[in-house]
C-alpha cells in the first residue's frame, strides 16, 4: 500500500468512525426520550443488547475473509491510532471495565497496584517487544519462538502456554458477558451466556483479525462513553466539576471523615460483635463435625415438628423444611461449608465491613506490635509482587502482543503502543476516582437507611448473582449499617447509575459498555485459541501441505470449540473475574516473558534454556496457584494446608515463577551448546536499525 493510499484509508476511517461515534450517541438520546415517555426497562435492555451485538455481527459479516494475512494479521494495514484503539479495546476486558472499579472500591489504595501494574505493562511491551515481533512479521508468538529456538519443540510448550493463559483469560470475559447479558435482558445466567456468545462467534468466526479489528475500535468508542459518562455525572452531582479527577480529592478527605465515624459508630459495633458471634460458631462446629451435624440435624427437624403440631402458617414450616434440606450431606462437606461461612463472617466482623481505610497505603502498621508490623510486611510485599506480575504479564500476553503483527511498521507499532496507553489511561484515571465517588453515596447515603426503604437495585442484582451484592438485619433494627451490606467487586460499576439515580437508560449504556469490553476481549483471546491450534499445531506441526483456505476453515471450527468449551467453564461460575484475569497475567508472565526477552537481547539463549525456563516457571506458577487458590484446591481436591511464601497470595504467582525462568534458561543456555550461527544471525537482525 503506498503512502497516498494509506492516507485515503485513514481518512476513510476518520469519516466511519466520527459518523459512527455520532449515530451512537443519538441513538442513546433517542431511549432517553422514549424511556421518559414510558417504555419499559426491560425493552430498554433487549434494545441495547440487541442493537450493540447486531452492529458487531454486521461489522464481522461485511469484513469477512478467507485470504491467510487478512484473517490473521488483518493485512498489516491498521493505522497506529485505530490499531492503539483496538488494543485498547482488547486490553478493556470485563476485568478492566467492571472489576477495577469495584477492586478499587473494596482494596483502596492497595487497588492501585492494578492501574500501575497494567499501564506500566505497555511500557515493557513498547520498549522490550512490539517492535521486534513486528520486524519479525509472523503471525504468532510460538511463530517467533519456533524460528527463534529453532523447530517445533519451543513451538509446541509456546502453544501449550498461549492456549492456556488464553483459555483462562476467556471464562473470565464469557462469565461477564453472561453477568451483563442477564442483568440487560433479565434471562437466566446461563443463557445470557449463549446470548452474548453469538455476537463474538459471528465477528471473529467470518472475518478473523480484519472483522475483530474493525469491531474493537467500534467497542471501545462505545465503552469510553458508557464509563465515562456515569463518573462524570456523579463528579458534577457531587461536587460541580464535570472533571472527576479534578474533584476526587475533597470527596476522599470526606469519605476518611466518614471513615472515622463508621469505625466507632456503636450500631456498628454490635453488627461487627455478631458477625463474630457467628464465625465463633462455626469454630465451635469445626472441633467436632460428626457431633455438631447430628446437633443441627436433630434441631432442625424438631423445629419443623414443632411448627407443624402448632399449625403454623404453611410458608415457615416450608423454610424449615427447606432448611433441613439445605444441611450438608456428610462430615466432609459440612467441614467445607463451615470453614467458608467462618471465613465470611469473620470478614464482616472487621472494621469498614472488612475494607481497608482508602487512603491507607498498606495494612498494619510498620511501628506497631509485631503482629501489626508484619501485616504491613506482607501488605507492601504483596502490591510489588502484583504490580510485578501485571506488568510482565502484559508484556507477555499472546492476544495483546498479536497487534504488534497488525500495523504498516515498526514505527507503527511503536505507535499504537503509545495509542494504546493514551485509551486505556483514558479509562484508568476515571476507575480510581468512580472508586470514590461511590464509596461516598454508599457511606452518606445508603448506609443508614431502612430496610423496607432500600433502593430496588439491591434486590434486582441479589437475583442475579448473590455474590454481587447480600443485605442482612443482623441485629433486626431495621436500619441498614455498612456491615450488613456486602458488594462484590464485579458490582460497582454496572450498578453506579442507579446508584447515583441516573436514569436507567444509563444503566443499560453501562451494560452495553461493560459487554462491548467483553465481547472485545473475547475476541481476541478466541482468535489467538483458535490461531494457535490451526496455525502452529495443524499447519506448522501437522499438515504443512494444507492450502490457505483449509487452515482458515480449520481454524473457525476450532475458534467454535474453543468458545463452547469455555462458555460451558464459564457457566460453572467458577471464581471471580478479577481472580481469573489475574492468574492468566502469571500463567503469561512465567511462560513467556524470560523467554521472549533473552530470545531478543541475549544471543546465548539457545532452545534447551528456552525450554526449561519456560517450563519450569510455568510449573511452579501452575503449583502455586492449585496449592493456594481456594477454588483451585477443591477442583484438584489438594488435602494439604495452604503454604504461602513470603506470604505472597497466589493471584502473584508469576513472581515466583518469572525469576525462576529466566534463572534456568540463563542456567541452562551455559551448559548446553551454543544456538546456532542462523539463530544467532536472526537476532542481530532484530536488533538492527
Amino acid at each position: 500500500m503506498t503512502r497516498a493510499d494509506s492516507a485515503a484509508f485513514r481518512h476513510r476511517l476518520d469519516r466511519i468512525y466520527l459518523r459512527y461515534t455520532a449515530g451512537f450517541i443519538a441513538f442513546v438520546g433517542v431511549l432517553a426520550v422514549l424511556e421518559r415517555m414510558g417504555l419499559p426497562r426491560r425493552w430498554i435492555g433487549v434494545v441495547f443488547l440487541l442493537a450493540t451485538v447486531g452492529l458487531y455481527a454486521g461489522i464481522g459479516i461485511i469484513s469477512r475473509t478467507t485470504d491467510a494475512a487478512e484473517y490473521y494479521v488483518a493485512g498489516r494495514r491498521v493505522p497506529a491510532m485505530y490499531n492503539g484503539m483496538a488494543t485498547a479495546a482488547d486490553w478493556m476486558s470485563a476485568a478492566s471495565f467492571i472489576g477495577l472499579a469495584g477492586t478499587l472500591y473494596l482494596q483502596g489504595y492497595g487497588g492501585l497496584a492494578y492501574v500501575m501494574g497494567w499501564t506500566g505493562g505497555f511500557v515493557l511491551v513498547a520498549v522490550l517487544l512490539a517492535p521486534y515481533l513486528r520486524k519479525f512479521g509472523a503471525f504468532t508468538i510460538p511463530d517467533f519462538l519456533a524460528e527463534r529456538y529453532g523447530g517445533n519443540a519451543a513451538r509446541g510448550v509456546g502453544l501449550l502456554a498461549a492456549i492456556l493463559c488464553s483459555f483462562v483469560y476467556l471464562v473470565a470475559q464469557i462469565y461477564g458477558v453472561g453477568l451483563i447479558t442477564s442483568q440487560l435482558t433479565g434471562v437466566d445466567f446461563v443463557l445470557g451466556i449463549f446470548l452474548g456468545l453469538g455476537g463474538v462467534l459471528v465477528c471473529s468466526f467470518l472475518g478473523g483479525m480484519r472483522a475483530v479489528t474493525w469491531t474493537q475500535v467500534a467497542q471501545y468508542i462505545i465503552l469510553s462513553i458508557a464509563y465515562l459518562i456515569p463518573v462524570v455525572w456523579l463528579s458534577v452531582q457531587q461536587t460541580g466539576v464535570p472533571v472527576p479527577q479534578w474533584g476526587v480529592g475533597q470527596q476522599l478527605a470526606k469519605v476518611s471523615e466518614r471513615e472515622q465515624q463508621l469505625l466507632h459508630d456503636p450500631k456498628e459495633l454490635e453488627v461487627r460483635a455478631l458477625f463474630q458471634a457467628r464465625a465463633d460458631d462455626y469454630a465451635n462446629k469445626l472441633k467436632d463435625v460428626a457431633a455438631a451435624l447430628v446437633a443441627d440435624r436433630a434441631e432442625a427437624r424438631q423445629r419443623s415438628r414443632d411448627l407443624k403440631a402448632a399449625n403454623a402458617p404453611l410458608r415457615d414450616i416450608q423454610a424449615a423444611d427447606k432448611a433441613i434440606a439445605a444441611l450438608p450431606k456428610n462430615e466432609a462437606s459440612a467441614r467445607d461449608a463451615w470453614t467458608r461461612a467462618q471465613a465470611a463472617n469473620e470478614a464482616r466482623a472487621r472494621p469498614l465491613a472488612g475494607m481497608p481505610a482508602h487512603a491507607q497505603p498498606f495494612a498494619g502498621d510498620p511501628d506497631g506490635t509485631p503482629a501489626q508490623r508484619k501485616a504491613y510486611n506482607e501488605s507492601r510485599r504483596n502490591f510489588i509482587a502484583l504490580v510485578f506480575c501485571l506488568m510482565v504479564g502484559t508484556a507477555a500476553l499472546p492476544h495483546i502482543l498479536m497487534r504488534s503483527y497488525t500495523t504498516s511498521s515498526v514505527r507503527a507499532a511503536r505507535e499504537s503502543v503509545a495509542w494504546s496507553l493514551f485509551f486505556i489511561l483514558l479509562l484508568y484515571l476515571s476507575a480510581s476516582a468512580l472508586a470514590v465517588l461511590v464509596k461516598f453515596e454508599v457511606f452518606n447515603h445508603l448506609v443508614g437507611q431502612r430496610f423496607d426503604q432500600l433502593p430496588v437495585w439491591i434486590a434486582n442484582w441479589s437475583k442475579v448473582d448473590p455474590s454481587l451484592v447480600s443485605v442482612v438485619d443482623i441485629n433486626h433494627d431495621g436500619v441498614l449499617q455498612l456491615g450488613e451490606i456486602r458488594i462484590g467487586a464485579d458490582l460497582v460499576v454496572l450498578a453506579t447509575p442507579e446508584i447515583a439515580g441516573l436514569p436507567y437508560v444509563i444503566s443499560g449504556l453501562v451494560a452495553a459498555g461493560g459487554l462491548a469490553a467483553a465481547l472485545s476481549t473475547a475476541d481476541g483471546l478466541l482468535l489467538t485459541i483458535s490461531n494457535a491450534l490451526s496455525h502452529d499445531l495443524y499447519y506448522k506441526m501437522i499438515g504443512p501441505q494444507a492450502s490457505t483456505a483449509r487452515r482458515v476453515t480449520v481454524s473457525k471450527v476450532l475458534l467454535l470449540v474453543a468458545a463452547l468449551t469455555a462458555a460451558a467453564v464459564a457457566a460453572q461460575r467458577p471464581a471471580d473475574i478479577l481472580f481469573l484475569v489475574t492468574a492468566a497475567f502469571s500463567i503469561a508472565a512465567s511462560a513467556f516473558f524470560p523467554a521472549l526477552v533473552l530470545g531478543i537481547f541475549w544471543s546465548r539463549a539457545n532452545k534447551w534454556g528456552a525450554l526449561c525456563g519456560m517450563a519450569s516457571g510455568l510449573a511452579l506458577t501452575l503449583y502455586y496457584l492449585v496449592r493456594n487458590e481456594p477454588w483451585l484446591r477443591t477442583v484438584f481436591g489438594v488435602g494439604v494446608p495452604a503454604d504461602l511464601w513470603f506470604g505472597i497470595l497466589p493471584v502473584s504467582a508469576g513472581a515466583f515463577g518469572v525469576p525462576l525462568g529466566f534463572a534456568v534458561c540463563v542456567i541452562v543456555s551455559l551448559l548446553t551448546p551454543s544456538p546456532t550461527a542462523q539463530q544467532r544471525q536472526f537476532v542481530r537482525s532484530l536488533r538492527q536499525p
